[in-house]
Parts: structure tokens; C-alpha cells; sequence
């Protein structure tokens, strides 16, 4: 069997970094290239004949990255943070205009995936929750993609509206974002790398689903799930939930 020969984008980068021994170390993967922003991206797909880009640069310029992979008919593996819905969109008729099968995931750790999970499941018996989120002080944007992936899901899933009373804030901000009625809080400190609980209450009681990522090799395993699922895919999806 024939590996699936793969770039890294934003290679230069902590993720991108971890993507590239991942894929170095992983049997089913062949790492043609290593680019970062400075890069002719289409050129060396070209050259290399990459299958799969995987790209971990900046959300500046995301959606530019993006859209250049697809029409260099690679299949884009996108783990930057920060694209909008209707960025997303707009790839997802890209994808299906080209026939090439994508994957912009939010998160790429398992456990993440499962935490976002088992909350939408929570939210069908407690419409009531709150979300934080956790990120070193490197990360540009907020709230995460994950955290406002994790209330779309909430929102998506509730059976009832949640109560609502009248609140004034004293800060502006101190309630945090609100995204679909739920209230993201976003932390960014040194120390941290990845982290989100998500606390539900009801009556008498509360509960909290958290998950955490110690080291950024903690997305490794999901990197190269989607590196080798995508090629399977003939659209774009949003989430690695859709390929395990």
C-alpha cells in the first residue's frame, strides 16, 4: 500500500512542529514538505505532489490558506483556529466543487471530541451551562473554536430554554461572551496548553465535564487519523467527531 504523502504548513510553529514528527513517526504517512508562511504553498504542493496539507499557521490568513490547498487539489487538514461560519461554508462549496474531501477540526485530541460530546448529551437534561475555556497566553484568538463549537452543540441539543434573569454587569465583559444564550470565559496564562470544562447546573445540583491537555502531543493522534481519513472523503467536514 502506497502512503499518503503529506505537508505541514506552519511547520515552524509548536503544532506544526509536533505535526511533523507525528507524521515522520507514523507508517501509513510519507512527509513530503515542511512550509510556513514565507512559502510559495501552491508551488511546493505542486512540486511535492502532496495529497494531504495540513496546516497549523494563523487565522489571519486561514482562510487564504485554505482556499490555496484546495485549488491546488490537496486535501486540506485545517487545525487553525479562528475561520467563521461562513469562512466555512464557503470551503465546504469549494471542496464539493473540487471533489476533494477536507477537515477543519476545532480540536484534534480524542478527549476533546468526547468532553464536546458528552455535553451536548448533558444538555438535553440541564439547558442551563457555562462554558470555560483554558489557553496559553500564546493563543491569539478568543473564545476557542472548540468552546464555541461546544455551545453550538449545547444550543443544538436542548430540549427547553434556559431561565433567564435580568443581570447587570458592573465590568462590561464580566459575564464573558455569549454565543446561542451560553456564556463562554476565556483564561490565557502562561503554564497552560489546552483545557475546557463545561459546567451544567440544575436543581440542588451541578455538573462539570472537563478536559485538559497537558502537552501538544496530545492532537498528535488525531492528526494523523484525519491525515489518513480524509482521503476517504469527497467533502469537508467540520469536526474530527465525523471521522471516528
Amino acid at each position: 500500500m502506497s502512503l499518503i504523502r503529506v505537508l505541514i504548513n506552519g511547520s515552524k510553529g509548536r503544532m506544526g512542529q509536533e505535526s511533523v514528527k507525528a507524521v515522520s513517526a507514523d507508517p501509513e504517512l510519507d512527509l513530503v514538505a515542511q512550509t510556513d508562511l514565507s512559502d510559495n504553498l501552491p508551488e511546493i504542493i505542486e512540486q511535492t505532489k502532496a495529497q494531504v496539507v495540513v496546516d497549523f499557521t494563523t487565522a489571519s490568513v486561514a482562510l487564504e490558506v485554505s482556499v490555496s490547498i484546495i485549488q491546488s487539489g490537496a486535501r486540506p487538514v485545517i487545525g487553525t483556529s479562528g475561520l467563521l461560519p461562513e469562512q466555512v461554508a464557503e470551503l465546504q462549496k469549494l471542496c464539493k466543487k473540487n471533489k476533494l474531501g477536507g477537515v477543519i477540526a476545532p480540536n484534534f485530541a480524542i478527549g476533546a471530541v468526547l468532553m464536546m460530546k458528552y455535553a451536548q448529551d448533558a444538555a438535553k437534561y440541564f439547558p442551563q451551562a457555562e462554558v470555560i475555556e483554558l489557553h496559553h497566553d500564546g493563543k491569539v484568538d478568543a473564545p476557542s473554536g472548540t468552546a464555541i463549537k461546544t455551545a453550538n452543540l449545547i444550543a443544538e441539543a436542548r430540549t427547553s430554554s434556559p431561565q433567564t434573569n435580568a443581570e447587570k454587569e458592573i465590568i462590561p465583559g464580566a459575564r464573558g461572551a455569549n454565543a446561542e444564550g451560553i456564556h463562554i470565559h476565556s483564561v490565557r496564562l502562561p503554564g497552560l496548553v489546552a483545557h475546557q470544562q463545561v459546567l451544567f447546573g440544575g436543581q440542588s445540583q451541578t455538573l462539570t465535564i472537563r478536559h485538559d491537555s497537558i502537552h501538544r502531543d496530545s492532537f498528535m493522534p488525531g492528526v494523523c487519523l484525519a491525515c489518513k481519513k480524509v482521503m476517504d472523503l469527497n467533502e469537508l467536514v467540520y469536526g474530527l467527531e465525523h471521522l471516528l
